[in-house]
């Protein structure tokens, strides 16, 4: 009998190589890797001439429907789609009282993940979620092995704002996520350095964009790293650093990798692409936290996902619309920017066509390593037995990056009027495709929930 489909004459690419194959696909999975006359015949035959074969994009590190983002589970997603991105990771958030909450009152981490779930209905590819942990609330250590049971295996803590955590709550946290085997996954800037430089900018009246990153100085974020770290060891508890953002917080994470299992970290496409002339640029448009920092720190990025210190390249997107970025101090803007559609084709150009490095390397940091690291044994590869979610990419296509395209809520992108080559051309997820030459193909409410397993870091 026939496969359902299988993609010709492309070049496959996985983390170790890449040749010329093509990818038989039934029932929502790869069933064989190899040359077209060996493949059993299909119902669709596309043809890939031209073009790379990558697994689908895994995008661990995404805020969607809640107060750090306006994307719905439906906007968010199609702009995943259109970007090669077939898996992503959201955030759970334990409801908690303060400025920055949506919530009038405190809830439970349960409650946080079930809330995301039932917002998720509409989504178009597969996601995962991060349970978020915002106050000291000595309950939520008798509710972490339930939450991670269910699938979410791993827990975002905060160093910083007003959900920032203590020192001595975190460490009671790392006890018991290495009690259950589950991950800390750590925002790490250290909160009291970054508020009194900006209550000194602010009685300083230094509200223009430049004077941003100073208030967040990169030693802020070596500082936190290495408390954060040292913490983690001494309780034998897996750490995944998020959006590490300079040399010297890579050099701190470098220091912590000596034992290669207890330590994992990434950083973002706009910390290996923008550098802190953009706020000269922008303006708040490019705010983020961490904030974008100098050349050489784009340099130490690569230095150190290539020499496997860091692990994995995310977005961190956020979807917010330019009038609540603009016109007002730095202080007042709001925090992040959206990169779901453009990160893909935005990283490749800069990693692969300005820098030299190969498509190995491309698939490894923004699918196989996230796989690997979140617990996701059926993404991240085109093996067979493997969810198909696949990308078709032309790596001779232009674009010019223009907002105007944007699939998410966002109305502007801090990578307006970029030129890149190379574009995903279909994006396929288990078996189906949900993007096609620039269209959604899929429909909404296709995604699901990916329960993922404790990972095993020493494999």
């Amino acid at each position: 009998m026939p496969v359902d489909t299988v993609v010709a004459g492309g070049q496959v690419v996985s983390s170790t190589g890449v040749r010329a194959a093509s990818v038989a696909v039934d029932d929502g999975e790869i069933v064989a890797v190899g040359e077209e006359s060996q493949l059993p015949d299909a119902a669709e035959r596309v043809d890939a001439s031209g073009c790379l074969v990558l697994p689908g994009i895994i995008d661990v590190h995404v805020h969607i429907d809640d107060m750090f983002s306006i994307d719905t589970y439906e906007t968010a997603t199609k702009a995943a789609a259109l970007g090669g991105v077939t898996t992503y990771i959201d955030f759970a958030w334990e409801a908690w009282e303060g400025d920055l909450s949506l919530w009038d009152e405190p809830g439970t981490l349960q409650e946080g993940v079930e809330r995301k779930q039932r917002k998720a209905a509409d989504a178009l590819i597969d996601y995962g979620l991060h349970g978020a942990i915002t106050r000291e609330d000595p309950a939520i250590l008798e509710e972490l092995e339930a939450v991670v049971d269910a699938g979410v295996s791993s827990i975002k803590l905060f160093t910083a704002y007003e959900f920032g955590l203590s020192y001595g709550f975190m460490e009671q946290v790392f006890e018991e996520l290495a009690a259950i085997d589950a991950m800390a996954v750590l925002h790490t800037e250290e909160g009291s350095v970054c508020d009194a430089r900006t209550e000194r900018f602010q009685a300083e009246g230094k509200g223009d964009p430049p004077y941003y990153p100073q208030s967040r100085p990169d030693y802020a974020e070596a500082m936190a790293v290495d408390s954060a770290l040292q913490l983690a060891q001494a309780h034998g508890t897996k750490y995944y650093g998020i959006h590490t953002t300079s040399r010297a917080a890579a050099e701190v994470i470098d220091r912590y990798r000596e034992d290669g299992s207890l330590v994992r970290a990434e950083t973002c496409t706009h910390y290996t692409t923008l550098d802190d002339s953009v706020f000269e640029s922008q303006g708040n448009l490019p705010m983020i936290a961490p904030p974008i920092r100098t050349p050489d720190d784009n340099d130490a990025m690569f230095e150190y996902l290539a020499d496997g210190t860091l692990d994995v390249v995310s977005t961190d997107h956020c979807g917010y619309t330019e009038a609540s970025k603009v016109d007002v101090p730095w202080w007042d803007s709001k925090f992040g920017a959206n990169a779901l559609q453009t990160s893909l084709p935005v990283f490749h150009d800069e990693a692969v066509n300005e820098r030299g490095f190969g498509y190995p390397f491309l698939v490894d940091v923004m699918a196989t390593k996230p796989a690997q690291v979140f617990g996701m044994p059926r993404k991240g590869t085109l093996d067979p037995g493997t969810d198909a979610d696949l990308v078709v990419f032309d790596p001779d296509k232009e674009y010019t990056i223009d907002a105007g395209d944007n699939a998410s809520k966002a109305d502007f992108s801090i990578y307006e009027g970029r030129t890149v080559t190379g574009m995903p051309t279909r994006t396929m997820v288990r078996g189906e495709w949900v993007a096609v030459d620039g269209a959604i193909t899929g429909e909404p409410g296709y995604g699901e929930f990916l329960a993922r397993e404790r990972p095993d870091w020493r494999a």
